[in-house]
């Protein structure tokens, strides 16, 4: 497990091209959970990457997956905001740290999933999310929540085709299978998707430790009740171990506390 950035109630980024500023606040937190010996997650909670990975490889492989995931996101923030080349070429980058570390052929490898800041050549801001696997991103505005990616999953594959419902995907006995991954010695195909920066709106980053203890209407009310981001995240990880705390449980609240109205149509 490996946890980098901190935690804070109020940090101002000025936008690029224009007046104004943004004010973020956010929380991360990881648990090994209660039927784990291992924790294979790692996160990354710092302007301008917030990430959350999921290490498969087995006791103290899968964390060094992770690890290597999170550390070269952190080496390609070097400013308020990064591009999406920026992550593209840190995920290449983990790919074959992983492969450097599998001397055994064991195959490992990890989810990843996150939100950067990141500015166009016009000067406009988004919040760009990315995504390997079914670790997940959700957003909270307007009283409603949606999971903006799309699990990378053998079930979600099913779900999609329409061969069975997104609630029996939840307790299918290959919910565990993913079709992507960083690692293998596969380069990682990843998705993205780009937000508009407005006051009020929240993000759990979280991997299915969260997911698969915590049901989607429980997450909506955690996130509804207008906590501040440690209080959240800390509620969602209760949940989550209240449920069992089958697997390893971690999540990143992030809160835009403050975005000018042009950041809006951005």
């Amino acid at each position: 497990m490996t946890a980098i950035g901190r935690s804070t109630v109020r940090h101002i980024v000025g936008l690029p091209g224009r007046t104004g500023a943004v004010e973020l606040s956010w929380h991360g937190v990881t648990h090994v959970g209660y039927r784990r010996a291992h924790n294979e997650d790692s996160y990354l909670a710092d302007v301008p990457l917030f990430a959350v990975a999921d290490g498969m490889g087995g006791h103290s492989h899968g964390d060094r997956a992770s690890d290597a995931v999170v550390r070269r996101l952190q080496a390609a923030a070097r400013g308020d905001f990064v591009t999406r080349d920026d992550i593209i070429d840190a995920l290449h980058s983990a790919t074959w740290d992983i492969h450097d570390l599998d001397e055994e052929d064991r195959g490992i490898g990890t989810t990843v999933t996150g939100a950067a800041l990141t500015a166009d050549d016009a000067g406009s801001a988004h919040l760009t999310v990315f995504n390997v696997g079914d670790s997940r991103v959700y957003a909270f505005s307007g009283n409603e929540l949606r999971q903006i990616t799309t699990d990378h999953s053998l079930v979600q594959e099913m779900v999609t085709a329409g061969q069975i419902s997104a609630e029996e995907a939840e307790a299918h006995p290959e919910a565990n299978v993913i079709t992507r991954a960083v690692g293998f010695s596969l380069e990682p195909d990843i998705d993205f998707l780009d937000l508009p920066i407005t006051t009020g709106l929240r993000l759990l980053l979280c991997s299915d430790g969260l997911t698969k203890e915590v049901s989607h209407e429980r997450l909506r009310l955690h996130l509804a009740a207008r906590l501040s981001a440690r209080e959240t995240a800390n509620a969602l990880l209760d949940a989550a171990l209240s449920q069992g705390g089958r697997d390893n449980v971690t999540l990143i609240v992030i809160d835009v506390v403050r975005a000018p109205e042009a950041t809006a149509g951005a």
